[in-house]
């Protein structure tokens, strides 16, 4: 009897644990209608951003590659030394083959008077001009060619007695004496020059005995007439006259050739022996030559000494930047460096010493296309960035700025009424209104707006979208 209370008590707590398990269950179940509401998203309201306060600086930024200056291609424009041996050692037939006998140094800084290198062991020198040597220089030669020699050697000691443009005795001796303090000879008449000198010199005398002859054929026919007792006709007085003309007509001719001759013989420099330069002291970039070599094309190429940046921008871009600009260069290692934009789009150099081909990422010019990419380039102070010449380098040239702190909204804050007027929605109270502005700077994204009155200040959000 005792045992049935207390079954009866155990049915009791499980139905009352079903009960609270049921109500447990049935509070977390939802019908299907239930959990689509829950998962729909919230109604959509405006993305805003807070007005504030700052300066505005806009810049544009590019990055550059840092090179020496003024590349430009080495050749000789001729062979170096005399087209004969030139020393007397040899007859005229001898073939000489012209090979380097001492390398040019890339990397290495030439001078105004400077060897650049040897060829058959003869020097080719470096002089200052920004007229290309192209023919021999000799007595005779004039031309502005040799007037910028004849200033060359005035500034490196060797006066030749005046910038006349003509070639002289005194040009020559200047020209010998700088050889001498190089070490070489300056090149003097060769085999081929001496015999010709000789040949004319031979020619002359020749000319000189025909008309001392004919002078005394004509004296030794005087006091016979066409009348006289020696029975002559008179033609031989005429024979006599025509003789004594033809030879002082062929002495007339030896001698204005060996006179034109002797003109330009004397001490010449050759096409090959020296190499003018717009600017000097040049680095030395390349070498394309090696002792042995014959130097029948390029043999290096030549930089300046100043280092400048090379860069390109977008169209819209190199709309905003002039000539002297200041510009910012940083290098990946941290160096900083103030510069200056001196070239732009077209007045950039081509380098020479790649046949003038655009660099990398520029169009031709004259394409028309406003955003093609524009060169620019950026000089630097020198000695600056030496070290970090063939890097890259970021550019940054500042092209406007605020007055002061502005107050600024998001670009994408700003948009245009149908009057055409400027305006940004500010959102109020759970309302959005227009506020018209004007627009200033833009830089980084922001933009200075200007309100009339108190419509817009610091801390009221813009809406920048939906």
């Amino acid at each position: 009897m005792s045992s049935r209370p207390k079954q009866l008590g155990i049915i009791v707590v499980a139905v009352g644990l079903v009960g609270v398990g049921g109500w447990f269950a049935g509070s977390q179940m939802q019908s299907p209608a239930d959990a689509a509401a829950a998962h729909r998203p919230p109604k959509a309201g405006p993305v805003t951003v807070a007005v504030v306060r700052r300066s505005l600086t806009a810049s544009v930024v590019a990055q550059g590659s840092v090179e020496f200056a003024s590349p430009q291609s080495l050749a000789l424009a001729g062979p170096v030394g005399s087209s004969d041996s030139g020393s007397g050692d040899s007859g005229a037939g001898d073939v000489v083959v012209q090979r380097v006998t001492k390398a040019p140094v890339a990397g290495s800084e030439v001078k105004e008077g400077d060897v650049l290198m040897q060829v058959s062991g003869r020097p080719v020198l470096v002089l200052r001009g920004s007229v290309p040597m192209y023919r021999t220089l000799g007595p005779g030669a004039s031309g502005d060619d040799v007037k910028q020699l004849e200033q060359a050697l005035t500034r490196l000691g060797f006066d030749p007695g005046g910038t006349t443009g003509t070639y002289g005795q005194p040009d020559a001796a200047a020209v010998s004496r700088w050889y001498r303090s190089k070490g070489f000879h300056a090149e003097e008449p060769g085999f081929a020059d001496r015999q010709q000198l000789g040949t004319l010199e031979a020619a002359v005398t020749t000319a000189q005995q025909a008309l001392l002859e004919a002078q005394n054929q004509g004296s030794g026919s005087q006091g016979t007439d066409s009348k006289g007792s020696g029975g002559g006709t008179g033609t031989g007085g005429e024979e006599g006259r025509l003789q004594l003309r033809a030879a002082q007509q062929q002495l007339d001719a030896a001698n204005a050739a060996l006179a034109a001759f002797q003109a330009g013989y004397g001490t010449k420099i050759p096409a090959g022996e020296v190499v003018f330069l717009p600017d000097l002291p040049a680095r030395l970039d390349k070498v394309s030559v090696k002792i042995g070599d014959t130097p029948s094309g390029p043999i290096g190429t030549v930089t300046s000494s100043k280092v400048v940046v090379q860069a390109v921008v977008p169209g819209s871009d190199a709309k905003l930047l002039h000539k002297g600009m200041t510009a910012q260069v940083e290098t990946p290692d941290g160096t900083k460096v103030e510069g200056q934009l001196v070239a732009l789009g077209d007045d950039v150099p081509k380098d020479e010493s790649e046949d003038g081909k655009d660099a990398p990422g520029t169009s031709a010019g004259g394409s028309g296309d406003a955003t093609a990419p524009v060169p620019v380039q950026v000089s630097v102070p020198a000695g600056k960035l030496t070290k970090n010449a063939n890097g890259s380098a970021k550019v940054t040239i500042e092209v406007g700025s605020s007055d002061g702190d502005v107050l600024t909204v998001p670009i994408a804050a700003l948009h245009t009424s149908a009057d055409g007027r400027a305006r940004v929605q500010v959102a109020r109270g759970g309302k959005v209104v227009d506020v018209s502005v004007k627009a200033g700077l833009s830089a980084d994204g922001q933009v200075e707006v200007r309100p009339s009155g108190d419509d817009l200040k610091v801390g009221d959000h813009v809406v920048v979208g939906q």
